[in-house]
């Protein structure tokens, strides 16, 4: 099994989550930008994980785009969960629960309830611990798919 987190990034929050939870996945594990990611690459039994920042209440279009790229059941046989970055306020939006549906729709088995991951302001930096909680989220998810 390999484990793919696919991530599109307006300031380096979301990509720093990436990388923090591919080292919670340990080895097998890539973080791999929205615009480098190839669905080909994908096999039965992997793990994807993508992110997004909330844009307009909603993933960005990239990740959207690729999200309905792979419907249609092309996710077959493939675990997967779903992260966001976002301010902390009482209204946010859920970026992460709307790409958990889109993969789910696409036929992944869905391992993990959406995530958040929380920033100061629009554009960060990054809340202190998020780094670590995204770690640590990225070992639960290798525990959940048996690794």
């Amino acid at each position: 099994m390999k484990a793919l987190v696919v991530y599109d990034s307006a300031y380096g929050n979301t990509r720093q989550v990436a990388e923090a939870i591919v080292a919670g996945l340990g080895p097998q594990a890539q973080a791999v930008s929205v615009t480098d990611f190839q669905a080909t690459a994908l096999t039965e039994g992997d793990l994807l994980v993508v992110g997004s920042p909330i844009n307009g209440w909603r993933p960005t279009p990239k990740i959207t785009e690729l999200l309905s790229s792979l419907g249609d059941g092309r996710l077959a046989g493939v675990k997967a969960a779903a992260f966001d970055t976002r301010v902390r306020l009482f209204i946010h939006g859920d970026a992460a629960r709307k790409m958990t549906e889109s993969l789910k729709a696409g036929g992944a088995e869905i391992i993990s309830k959406p995530m958040p991951f929380y920033v100061k302001g629009s554009e960060g930096p990054l809340r202190s611990g998020e780094l670590d909680k995204a770690a640590a989220w990225g070992a639960d998810l290798l525990k959940r798919v048996g690794g």
